[in-house]
């Protein structure tokens, strides 16, 4: 990328990724090109993994677009091999358009959302915002496709009030999610001259004769027709829609030096990028693919932000079935849980300059200074000694540094997807990149930090299994 000639080149790399990834449909998407490119097989959980999946090989899949697994396998790879794993979200916190978004107030035309995860959503006002995510169309063949939508320019706004009719406005950031959150479209004029859906005709159909499968009521026109016009379809030719908002201002390099990110999704798309070419660097070595060891692995999970339940989330079946379809038997299952390993990579909390007390004295981390290892004595973080060991061995042998975290007593502590991963009974630690400004629509991290977390990864995936070998435990 010439416009920073001298900047981290895997950061530039990060920022085409962030850019093309503004939901985690597309997230998901831009990892599987990326792995494809790399070699790497698809392959799909209804299929008979028997017949498809080989010593040697390097595979992929995903689930509900949302989600995706990847994992490669060694020469003499056999039933209980363990699973280097790394773990990552591809989720953040942003405002979703609602199932019936149709609103209007005075002459304005309004888009109902709502939120989802913990945003820091003052930082959503008067930001310049677009639409991305799926929808369901109808084929002109016959069946129906969900296929991806971004929308490159800006089109809705949530605009502030101006200061001299609130001049209180500085002394409180709060405001009313439901009633002072609701973006603007458009004018009502702009509706009234829009193109009407032809399934409509000259006239509004009646919601008594709706099709139970129509949304065309739901929603603005104009916003149907735009959505339509992008997938090149007519507007009743969609069925449903997944749709978030998102910022149009692209993530750049910045600081004196370009030694930060600014960026949106960097929680946690700096750490799903990294897993992904950590891999996909990995089966381009020439020592691949290794003749014993661990299956490698990495996992990109939906929804950790409002708590992974969910069928593409950490705490859904992906990788219990990935492990059970690799190591089938009891005995099998059980012993490749105890050779496994599980790296829960999520974005830190580097130090703030400007609010110091919010750390614990002895854990600051600062951004660009390596890999933070978070701990958590109520199991917040699923790190231990053994675990938080094993990541500094890796860290060394790439010759980088690592950082601690622990979160102050006086305050509350995050969690990531590690808690609930280590319920397997794989052994996990809990690492990220410090950053700032975490859940803003416009956050801050280092631009080195990028490879810092792939040299981790790759150091996982080239030697865990040897320096495992070398550890006494039980």
């Amino acid at each position: 990328m010439m416009l920073y000639p001298s900047s981290p080149e895997a950061a530039t790399r990060f920022l085409k990724f962030v850019n093309a990834s503004p939901t985690p449909f597309h997230a998901v998407h831009n990892a599987a090109l990326r792995l494809e490119k790399a070699g790497f097989q698809k392959i799909r959980e209804k299929d008979d993994w028997e017949k498809q999946v080989k010593p040697g090989g390097k595979y992929y899949f995903t689930r509900n677009q949302a989600a995706l697994v990847a994992f490669t396998l060694p020469e003499k790879w056999a039933h209980g091999a363990g699973v280097s794993v790394v773990a990552t979200h591809v989720d953040s916190p942003n405002l979703r358009i609602r199932p019936i978004s149709k609103r209007s107030k005075l002459s304005y035309l309004q888009v109902g959302v709502e939120t989802y995860g913990g945003g820091i959503w003052h930082s959503w006002l008067d930001r310049d915002l677009s639409v991305a995510g799926r929808i369901v169309i109808a084929e002109k063949a016959g069946g129906f496709k969900s296929k991806l939508i971004k929308i490159d320019r800006p089109i809705l706004r949530i605009p502030t009030l101006a200061i001299h009719l609130d001049r209180n406005v500085n002394d409180s950031l709060k405001f009313n999610q439901e009633t002072e959150f609701v973006p603007i479209l458009g004018l009502v004029e702009s509706e009234l001259n829009a193109t009407k859906p032809q399934s409509e005709g000259n006239q509004t159909q009646k919601s008594d004769d709706k099709a139970a499968s129509s949304i065309q009521e739901n929603h603005h026109p104009a916003l149907l027709s735009l959505l339509a016009g992008e997938l090149s379809v007519a507007p009743e030719e969609i069925h449903d829609f997944e749709l978030s908002l998102y910022d149009t201002q692209p993530a750049v390099l910045g600081g004196i030096s370009n030694e930060f990110i600014f960026s949106p999704r960097m929680d946690n798309l700096v750490s799903s990028f990294c897993a992904v070419e950590a891999i996909s660097s990995y089966v381009s070595a020439q020592n691949f693919p290794s003749l014993e060891g661990n299956v490698n692995c990495i996992a990109l999970f939906n929804h950790e932000e409002i708590g992974s339940v969910s069928t593409s989330g950490a705490e859904s079946s992906l990788i219990p079935s990935l492990i059970n379809r690799l190591s089938p038997t009891p005995a099998s299952l059980a012993q490749s849980i105890s050779r496994s390993f599980l790296i829960s990579a999520d974005m830190g909390h580097a130090v703030h300059p400007n609010y110091t007390s919010k750390h614990e004295d002895n854990h600051k981390p600062i951004m660009n200074q390596g890999i933070v290892i978070k701990t958590n004595a109520k199991q917040r973080y699923a790190s231990d000694a053994i675990s938080s060991f094993i990541v500094k061995q890796l860290v060394e042998r790439k010759g980088g540094k690592v950082q601690e975290f622990e979160v102050r007593n006086d305050i509350a502590c995050g969690s990531t997807v590690g808690p609930m991963l280590s319920k397997i009974g794989i052994r996990t630690a809990d690492v990220g990149n410090p950053m700032l400004s975490m859940h803003s629509i416009r956050e801050t991290a280092g631009s080195h930090d990028v490879q810092y977390a792939i040299d981790l990864f790759s150091s996982f995936f080239e030697g865990f299994a040897a320096l495992d070998k070398e550890l006494t435990v039980d």
